[in-house]
C-alpha cells in the first residue's frame, strides 16, 4: 500500500491481485448461475414438486452457512488465495458430479452435489469481499462504497448471465453436456489461479484462533442480522416459486424463465455498481444505520403491493384503469423490486466492509456472509413450501413482513454524521 493526502493507495501488484481474484470469481459466478437454472428447471420438467426442488438446495444453503462462519477464520489463517483455489476445485468436483447417467441422478446424491457446490460458492465470495477490504483499507470510505458497489454489481450482473445461460444450455445441449462444458471451462480457470495468485493473500498477522469465528462487534452483528432477513425476502420467490410459476402457469418456454431471470440479476446488478450515487454519495455522504432502514423500508412497499395487485379482482376494483393482468403487474412490479434491491444489497456490502477490521478481515466479512446464507436458506426452503400451498403471492407477503424486519433491526445501526467525500 501507498499512502496519499491521508488516503491508503493501493499499488499495482496488489491491484493485479485483487483483479485475479475478482476475474476467478466472475468465472465462478457464471456457472454458479447456470447450475442453479439448470438445476431447478430440469427437475421441474422430471415432475418433481416445487418442495422437493426447494429441497435440491438445502445442503447448498446449510452448508453455505457453515463455510462463511469456518471459511473466513481458513482464510485468515491460510491466505485468501488458498480459500479461492479450493473453492475452485469443488465447484469443478459438484459440476462432474451431476453430469453422470439420469438414473444416477437421486435426490441424496443430488443434494450432497449441491452441498459442494454450497461450499465453493462461499468460500469464492468470501475471498473476493475480503480481499477489497485490504485493497483499501482504512482509507477514504466513499472509495470503498464505489469499489465494493463495482464488485457486487459486476458480480451479480454475471451470475444473471448465468441464468440465461443455464436455460439456453438446457434447451441446446441438454442437462449432462451442459455440465461437462462447464467443468471443463472452470477447470481452465483454476489452472490460471493456482499459477497466477500471490501466496498468502489476506492472511492475518497473527494466528486467528477458533474462538474468533463470532463477530464480536455489535455493529457487525445487528448488521448481519438486516442482512439474514434481506436475502430471505428476496429468495422466498426468487429460487424456486418465480421460475416454476412463470413455467407452469404462464406456459414460459425453459428459455424464457432462464432469460428474464438473467435480465432481472443483470439489471439489478448495474444498478448495484451506480448504487453510491443513488444512496447519498453525490450529497456527501456514506450510508449509515438511518440509510439501511430508510432503504429496507421502501422495498417492503413493493412485494406487498404486486401480491394484492396479483388479485385481478382486487385489482379492478381498487383502480380499474391499473387493470393490466397477472403478467403485466408481476414483470413491472419485479423490475421495480430489482432496483431497490440492489441499492439495499450495494449499502450493506459497503457497511460490512466499513465495519470490519482490517487484519483478519475474513473473519467479519465470514460471519456476516454466513447470515447472508441462514437467510437464503430460510427463504429457499420457504419458496419451495409457500409457493406449493399457498401460492406466489402470498410468497411475496412474506417477503414484505421479512423486509419490514430488516428495516426495523438497521435502526440500531451505527448513524454518523455528515461525512466529505473525496470527489
Amino acid at each position: 500500500m501507498t499512502k496519499t493526502a491521508g488516503a491508503i493507495t493501493p499499488n499495482r501488484a496488489e491491484i493485479r491481485q485483487y483483479l485475479l481474484v475478482t476475474g476467478n470469481y466472475w468465472g465462478f459466478t457464471l456457472t454458479d448461475g447456470a447450475l442453479r437454472m439448470l438445476v431447478v428447471l430440469h427437475f421441474h420438467q422430471l415432475g418433481y414438486s416445487p418442495l422437493a426442488i426447494a429441497m435440491l438446495f438445502l445442503f447448498y444453503e446449510v452448508f453455505g452457512v457453515v463455510t462463511n462462519l469456518v471459511g473466513g477464520w481458513l482464510g485468515a489463517r491460510i491466505g485468501l488465495n488458498r480459500t479461492m483455489n479450493i473453492g475452485l476445485a469443488l465447484q469443478v468436483i459438484a459440476l462432474l458430479m451431476l453430469a453422470v447417467p439420469a438414473e444416477m441422478l437421486s435426490v441424496p446424491y443430488v443434494m450432497a452435489a449441491q452441498a459442494l457446490s454450497g461450499i465453493a460458492k462461499d468460500l469464492n465470495k468470501m475471498s473476493a469481499k475480503s480481499s477489497i477490504k485490504l485493497l483499501a483499507g482504512n482509507g477514504h470510505q466513499s472509495t470503498l462504497y464505489k469499489w465494493v458497489a463495482i464488485l457486487t454489481g459486476s458480480k451479480n450482473a454475471l451470475k444473471g448471465a448465468g441464468f440465461f445461460l443455464g436455460g439456453l444450455l438446457l434447451a441446446g445441449l441438454g442437462f449432462q453436456h451442459s455440465l461437462q462444458a462447464m467443468a471443463s471451462a472452470l477447470t481452465l480457470v483454476l489452472l490460471s489461479s493456482l499459477i497466477t495468485l500471490k501466496k498468502d493473500l489476506g492472511k492475518a498477522k497473527q494466528k486467528a484462533k477458533f474462538s474468533e469465528l463470532f463477530s464480536k462487534s455489535r455493529a457487525v452483528n445487528i448488521l448481519s442480522s438486516a442482512r439474514l432477513f434481506l436475502f430471505g425476502a428476496r429468495d422466498v420467490w426468487f429460487v424456486v416459486a418465480l421460475p416454476v410459476f412463470l413455467s407452469a402457469q404462464l406456459d414460459w418456454s425453459h428459455t424464457d424463465v432462464g432469460g428474464f431471470l438473467a435480465l432481472w440479476v443483470i439489471g439489478y446488478g448495474v444498478v448495484q455498481a451506480f448504487a453510491p450515487h443513488l444512496a447519498g454519495k453525490k450529497s456527501g455522504q456514506v450510508p449509515d444505520g438511518k440509510a439501511a432502514f430508510g432503504w429496507a423500508l421502501v422495498l417492503a412497499v413493493v412485494p406487498a403491493l404486486i401480491a394484492l395487485a396479483m388479485n385481478e379482482q382486487w385489482l379492478s376494483h381498487m383502480a380499474p384503469a391499473l387493470s393490466l393482468g397477472t403478467e403485466s403487474v408481476l414483470i413491472g412490479g419485479l423490475l421495480l423490486f430489482g432496483v431497490l434491491f440492489a441499492v439495499n444489497s450495494s449499502l450493506h456490502s459497503f457497511l460490512i466492509v466499513s465495519y470490519a477490521k482490517e487484519d483478519g478481515v475474513s473473519l467479519d466479512v465470514g460471519f456476516y456472509y454466513m447470515a447472508n446464507a441462514m437467510g437464503r436458506l430460510i427463504g429457499t426452503v420457504l419458496s419451495g413450501w409457500i409457493f406449493q400451498e399457498y401460492g406466489l403471492a402470498t410468497c411475496l407477503l412474506v417477503s414484505a413482513v421479512f423486509l419490514l424486519i430488516a428495516a426495523l433491526i438497521s435502526l440500531w445501526l451505527p448513524r454518523h454524521a455528515q461525512a466529505t467525500l473525496d470527489k
